[in-house]
């Protein structure tokens, strides 16, 4: 009987993705801005986001999402407030000493959205536009993005979408993997954009469970380690959308097995020309980037 049930689930999870997306097909090459662009403009912001899609060639929108105490898919990377790029409501430096404060799991959003992500100078990311902005919500964002595709008749974009959790901070900076995933799919199902998501994660467990319950999605496993292309596919389970390793790992002997598995090869974090440009010759399938405008000058 519990079968049977979960069978139903399965389905009609998978109906209501087939349903309520229109068929967009993945990029041969996905151009990925990381975090929206943080070279460029505050990361994981919507102002971020609407500046790249503005940059011909850029085919898919990175970023990371978070789950604030009120249930919310806060988009952001770090699971505390972070020091180095953010200020508090009344424009003052976060202390180091309080670089764990303020954690995303243990905040009301509307109190999370009154800290300033985009005025103070950023020395990772010099040449980054100040612009007062905050941490958003993902379904904020998404309409945004959607609002601004449709106004400007542009192609439609992907999403690529982090989920940022692990099992030592369940509980303590981010929920279950069960409830984390029912939330991001909540959000992901009511803005009718799942035909053009990747959920993608280090944490296995959400994505085993995207694939289990949601067989539709695509899937993207993040990896940094010293395994073998088959060592993480054995821990993962199952053979996933993408294969997301860090930009070092990737060797031509990595993506020919990914490839015969079917599955398709995005590095991260590749931010010089050199780089970017060493990786195609490797026949990548994407490349995630600081610098949307570096990578697409890339041949």
């Amino acid at each position: 009987m519990k079968f049977k049930k979960t069978a139903v689930i399965i389905l009609l999870a998978s109906f209501a993705i087939k349903s309520q997306s229109q068929e967009v097909k993945f990029p041969a090459f996905s151009a990925e801005a990381h975090r929206g662009g943080r070279g460029l403009m505050p990361e994981n912001s919507i102002e971020a986001m609407l500046n790249t899609i503005k940059i011909d060639g850029i085919t898919t929108l990175e970023m990371d999402t978070h789950i604030s105490k009120d249930g919310k898919v806060v988009v952001t990377h770090d699971d505390y407030l972070s020091p180095a790029f953010m200020l508090t409501p009344d424009g003052k430096d976060i202390p180091l000493t309080d670089a764990k404060k303020y954690p995303i799991f243990g905040m009301d959003y509307a109190e999370i959205k009154q800290f300033d992500l985009g005025t103070k100078y950023y020395d990772l990311f010099p040449q980054q536009v100040k612009v007062k902005t905050h941490l958003p919500l993902l379904a904020d964002l998404i309409d945004a993005v959607q609002r601004d595709i449709k106004k400007n008749k542009r192609k439609q974009f992907f999403y690529n979408i982090e989920t940022k959790c692990s099992e030592s901070g369940d509980g303590i900076t981010n929920p279950k993997p069960e409830k984390f995933v029912k939330l991001l799919m909540d959000v992901i199902l009511k803005k009718r954009v799942a035909d053009f998501v990747v959920i993608q994660s280090f944490d296995k467990r959400t994505i085993q469970i995207i694939h289990e319950k949601y067989p539709e999605m695509k899937t993207s496993f993040l990896v940094a380690n010293k395994k073998t292309y088959e060592e993480n596919m054995a821990d993962l389970g199952f053979k996933p959308f993408i294969l997301s390793p860090v930009w070092q790992m990737v060797n031509e002997e990595l993506v020919k097995k990914a490839h015969a598995d079917g599955v398709k090869v995005i590095p991260w974090t590749a931010n010089t020309l050199a780089d970017i440009q060493k990786l195609k010759t490797l026949n990548v399938d994407g490349i995630i980037s600081d610098y949307p405008d570096i990578l697409v000058q890339a041949k």
